[in-house]
């Protein structure tokens, strides 16, 4: 281990992760309340129009941001930058921010995972929040679905959890295992880009991984899919081209959990696209085509 290396992992030591989960969990809830503002425009099931979310494009037609998404990150930002002012910040609307005096720790933020369905009226959406330590290790994720009231979290080395509730009705922590079926009867759980010539390498790869799976979910957001998988509810997940802050958290939460994931290579993968992988999809990685970055 390098001198570098030493102080990180020394710096990580002062900083423990219960605190930077406290942070991540106060800063997905600003998310989050951001996003429950939803209902007072539209009710779910119903999409929202162009001037009730503030719709505009990116990449494509089909690639959508919204004022709640934005709204919703500055709400995040806020919480970081208060109780952290030191740490870098990586967003999706507004991209990466240093500090003055930079601590080594940065924030990977998801907003509105699954902008899509929050514009159409999909319940399937959600705020990730995580943060990486100097010594590049993922500290601590949290990532909630306010509309399907699931919320996931994980520190590393402290396992990961989920809220549940006794059958008296008392929330209570659940600690994640992940799946514990068979593939055979399983669901792998996918997403597609918005680039054609990128949607077509999906297709092809997600054709090869199918007949060994019991069938194929693709609900449109990366971060709850790979919580779904932590939670035993889908079997793997794997996709091709995602940004960081798509499986930042997820990632990590899944890892605790006992799943076996392969983070890409680069973390700004949507420019250098690589695999992003969660449990057992039944082939190498050394097979996934297109070819992973680093095998």
């Amino acid at each position: 281990m390098t001198a570098s290396e030493n102080d990180a992992d020394r710096t990580e030591t002062m900083t423990t992760a219960e605190e930077l989960l406290d942070i991540a969990r106060e800063a997905a809830a600003a998310g989050v309340a951001v996003l429950a503002e939803r209902s007072e425009v539209a009710p779910a099931g119903v999409a929202l129009g162009q001037e009730q979310a503030g719709l505009q494009t990116k990449s494509s037609e089909s690639d959508l941001v919204t004022e709640f998404d934005r709204r919703a990150e500055r709400a995040v930002r806020e919480v970081i930058t208060r109780r952290r002012p030191d740490d870098g910040v990586s967003g999706e609307e507004y991209g990466t921010t240093a500090a003055e005096k930079p601590s080594g720790y940065r924030w990977s933020i998801d907003p509105l995972d699954g902008t899509t369905n929050f514009v159409r009226g999909v319940v399937y959406y959600g705020t990730s929040v995580a943060v990486q330590g100097p010594s590049g290790h993922w500290l601590a994720g949290v990532v909630d679905a306010p509309a399907i009231g699931r919320h996931w979290w994980a520190t590393r080395g402290g396992g990961a959890w989920t809220t549940g509730t006794t059958a008296e009705g008392v929330s209570e922590p659940v600690k994640l295992k992940g799946p514990q079926g068979s593939r055979a009867a399983g669901i792998l759980a996918t997403g597609f880009g918005y680039d054609p010539e990128r949607r077509e390498e999906q297709t092809k790869a997600v054709t090869s991984m199918l007949p060994l799976f019991g069938n194929l979910r693709r609900l449109g957001a990366a971060a709850l899919d790979i919580c779904m998988v932590a939670d035993g509810t889908m079997d793997a997940f794997a996709e091709y081209g995602l940004w960081e802050h798509d499986w930042a958290a997820g990632t990590l939460i899944a890892e605790e959990a006992g799943v076996e994931v392969r983070r890409p290579a680069d973390a700004n993968s949507a420019e250098a696209p690589d695999w992003c992988v969660a449990g057992d999809i039944g082939i190498p990685h050394s097979q996934l085509r297109p070819r992973p970055t680093g095998l």
